[in-house]
């Protein structure tokens, strides 16, 4: 089937017969102005909710409306992998080789296996190669990673701007205001209520008497502020009333420490928070700006997405009104931001835009996984339902529940809620508001990008090498085309230019993390007095710097755990293999790698054979077969419990656990144990009881034939005396004293059960006190016996990812002498880490 290409039509998919469980040949076109009414997604982990986000972005850019996509898990970032060629080499770098493994297959195999794949889909589909080319022609694609520079950051606080429109609405303004300070106060970890907090109340001041007077603010001047306010009063009370200058001071030192902290750098660098920027490029072309924030903390999340949902706004409303699609804002899980109950920083301008942006031709794009935390009300506006396959009842139940109160939802008929049930994977309930004829059931189309899955921030390095800048604006330099220093006259043994290698050999420089007089003075420190040296240098020396991925599985110990490792060694001379085992843990990452060497500097001899990159591939080969050899997850094992400690814990926290779990255990037995001994105490006790019923009654029996035999023989000795003897009487009397001798045999031998059953009693008391020691030593003696087993990685759970030659800086000081003193340049303690000094 061939796709006829037509503007603002989204083909988004093919109808689906539930009933026959069969695809028909129907596809299903998706009016783009209809995104404008805004749309949800809900559907379960593996439902297929972000291949139709995907589709749909996809075709936006096809149709060339540019997007803003916050991509909180990474999954997003795939919309960057499309192969017009369909090449095995293109998909090469990008395929999973734990996936790979697990297939039987080489990384190279599974690539080609892909590739197939994505042809035969494709095709199946009525997609070509022409339509990915299209595709990837058609909008300029960045992926955007704020607080790293794994992709581009984005500098979100240096430049708080006042907003573009709405300072003469003072309504506007103050809502604006509301969500900035609630996000920056968020980011401080500081929970404030917008009208209780002070906190809040004086920042709000604060940015409304700037902004109204359209002055921009930094973060520093923020700070300033707070110790310094520029308003006299803040409602009835002088400011010193309402704030003391004290705490005060402590709110600005919270600020302060936020900006001074080191981690906190990346968020000041980079693009400025600007969404026509982030809309479309300098020359004009649409542009999906992919927001990767699958690395910041929950904190960092809330504060950024509600900050970029602020600007949005911001830049929405300085735009003419539109009824066609102008642009899209996609979130691809908003659990959290948009809840039910509570009012996280995200959820008024989420709800603002949701009102709001129809008018501006912006769509709202939402999708979640888990529809008990999603604010149904506030989705009254949603036009679009792409409902999919949900993980329980409860999600179900809940869904259908929310829709009751979603005025333009597909409502909670008995029709939708069978539908639901019966959908699988890619398959979905499709309900638009300007569709007369729905609500329809589709199958999602084959996407065009690679669906990869998740990606990490050294992938999206990789990707994204190509669009970033450095800071000071000029291009990245490419691995091999290094920035020279300028010339400067080198000791022996050193260059003052780097030496030639191969453009495709990777190459990385240490940062120089060590002022020059810092080592000046350890110098002096070694020599007893202080030196002056008669020349100071920047040496770079040659080193291997290589990191990892490093997967440990063992289904039956219950381990499933990766590590990242980055060592650093000498390079080898000659034909030789490093020292890796007197490498050194390194603890930059690459990200945290330069590019060029920093200013005039010198370089030593590079070892022979490092110039060419063949060299390079059997290097990184020792690095693995190094980390195969070395790299173990040590575990302890209690046998008695069939235990094993988790990665990690301390023999301390197993032994703990193993008492927990010994104590379980221990209790389980002599729960069952009472049970059993219980049962026959019972069956024992029934017996006294019988027994003492029996003696109960043989003693009354002979208590009363006593009593009447007492009374027969006054009646004879009275018949007697007056003459009136009587045979019966006598025979009379003769039995009943039989028969109350026979009670009182019998009561007594009921009495001697009686005592015979309690000594049993007693004797199972004590087999169960004797059984109930033997069970507490046997489990007080399995927690004492701890083994230690260690696991080893498969050679192909280990990833190398990054291998290169690394130039590490080091202060070269060359004494009257003529001696050649080398201090370290890169850490901050020169007692730690590699060098010859």
């Amino acid at each position: 089937m061939e796709i006829a290409e037509k503007l603002g039509a989204f083909y988004i998919g093919k109808l689906y017969d539930l009933q026959q469980n069969s695809l028909r040949d129907a596809p299903v076109v998706y009016d783009a102005r209809d995104l404008t009414t805004h749309a949800v997604v809900v559907g379960m982990t593996g439902s297929g909710k972000t291949g139709l986000a995907i589709d749909v972005l996809e075709e936006a850019a096809l149709d060339r409306v540019p997007a803003i996509i916050i991509d909180p898990k990474g999954d997003m970032t795939n919309l960057m992998l499309t192969f017009p060629d369909l090449r095995p080499a293109d998909f090469l770098p990008w395929v999973n080789k734990d996936d790979a493994a697990r297939k039987g297959m080489t990384p190279e195999e599974y690539a080609k296996a892909i590739a197939d794949r994505w042809r035969k889909g494709l095709a199946e589909w009525g997609e070509g190669a022409e339509r990915v080319k299209a595709l990837k022609e058609s909008t300029d694609w960045r992926i955007y990673t704020p607080g790293s520079t794994a992709g581009i950051p984005v500098n979100v606080l240096q430049s708080l701007k006042a907003p573009e429109s709405g300072a003469e609405d003072e309504e506007l303004l103050r809502e604006h205001i509301l969500g900035t300070v609630s996000a920056i106060l968020g980011l401080l970890g500081i929970d404030a209520d917008p009208v209780r907090s002070r906190e809040h109340v004086l920042l709000s001041n604060i940015f409304e008497y700037y902004w109204k007077q359209g002055k921009d603010l930094d973060l520093s001047e923020l700070i300033l502020a707070v110790q310094k306010p520029p308003m006299e009063r803040l409602g009835v009370f002088d400011v010193d009333s309402f704030f003391p200058e004290k705490d005060r001071f402590g709110l600005a030192m919270t600020m302060n420490s936020l900006l001074a902290s080191p981690s906190f750098q990346s968020w000041l660098e980079g693009e400025p928070m600007d969404v026509g920027n982030f809309l479309h490029a300098e020359d004009g072309r649409p542009r999906h700006s992919i927001f990767y924030i699958a690395h910041l903390n929950d904190a960092e999340r809330m504060f950024f997405v509600t900050m970029l949902l602020e600007q949005v706004i911001s830049w929405m409303r300085a735009q003419s009104g539109t009824t066609s699609l102008r642009a899209i804002v996609y979130m691809d899980e908003v659990f959290g931001f948009f809840p039910p109950i509570s009012t996280p920083p995200s959820k008024r301008p989420m709800l603002t835009l949701l009102k709001q942006a129809r008018a501006f031709g912006v769509g709202i794009m939402l999708a979640t996984q888990n529809p008990v935390d999603l604010d149904y009300k506030g989705l009254t506006n949603a036009g679009t339902w792409f409902i999919g396959k949900l993980q329980t009842e409860r999600d179900k139940s809940r869904l259908m529940e929310g829709l009751k109160s979603v005025s333009g939802g597909p409502g909670a008929t008995r029709e939708i809620e069978q539908a639901i049930s019966s959908l699988g994977s890619r398959v979905f309930l499709l309900h638009n508001v300007h569709d007369s004829s729905g609500p329809h059931v589709f199958m999602t189309r084959w996407a065009m990008s690679y669906l990869r899955g998740p990606m990490t921030r050294e992938q999206i390095k990789k990707l994204m090498a190509g669009y970033k800048t450095r800071s000071a604006g000029e291009a990245r330099p490419s691995t091999g085309a290094l920035k020279r220093p300028k010339a400067t006259r080198a000791p022996m043994g050193m260059n003052s230019t780097p030496p030639a290698i191969e453009p495709s050999v990777q190459q990385a420089f240490l940062p120089v993390r060590r002022a020059v007089e810092d080592a000046i003075r350890e110098l002096s420190k070694e020599a007893g007095r202080d030196v002056s040296p008669k020349e100071r240098h920047l040496l770079y020396r040659p080193y291997l710097y290589a990191s990892a991925a490093v997967h440990f599985y063992d289904s039956r110990r219950n381990v499933d755990k990766g590590e990242e490792i980055a060592l650093l060694a000498e390079s080898p001379g000659g034909r030789g293999k490093p020292d890796w085992d007197e490498s050194e843990e390194c603890k930059l990452t690459p990200d945290e790698l330069e590019d060029a060497p920093e200013g005039e500097a010198l370089f030593e001899d590079l070892p022979k054979g490092l110039e060419r990159s063949k060299a390079y591939k059997t290097l990184a080969r020792s690095f693995s077969d190094y980390l195969y050899r070395t790299r173990r997850v040590n575990l302890f094992y209690n046998p008695a419990l069939k235990m094993y400690s988790k990665p990690d814990e301390s023999e301390r926290d197993f032994r703990i656990r193993c008492q927990e779990t010994a104590r379980e255990k221990r209790d389980e037995e002599i729960d069952a144990l009472s049970e059993k001994f219980d049962k026959k105490r019972r069956r024992v006790e029934k017996k006294v009881e019988k027994q003492q019923m029996k003696m109960e009654e043989s003693e009354d029996r002979y208590n009363a034939l006593k009593r009447e035999t007492y009374l027969t023989a006054g009646e004879s000795v009275l018949g007697f005396l007056v003459g009136r003897r009587s045979t019966r009487m006598v025979s009379t009397l003769s039995r009943r004293h039989r028969i109350a001798s026979q009670a009182k045999a019998n009561a007594e031998e009921a009495k001697q059960e009686i005592e015979s059953l309690k000594e049993e009693i007693k004797r199972l008391n004590e087999e169960a006190k004797e059984a109930a020691r033997g069970i507490g030593d046997k489990w007080a003696e399995a927690v004492s016996e701890v083994k230690k087993v260690e696991i080893r990685p498969r050679k192909s759970d280990i990833d190398v990812q990054f291998f290169a030659l690394a130039w590490v800086p080091f202060w070269a000081f060359v004494l009257d002498s003529g001696e050649v003193k080398t201090y370290k340049a890169y850490l901050a303690d020169f007692s730690k880490g590699f060098g010859r000094i």
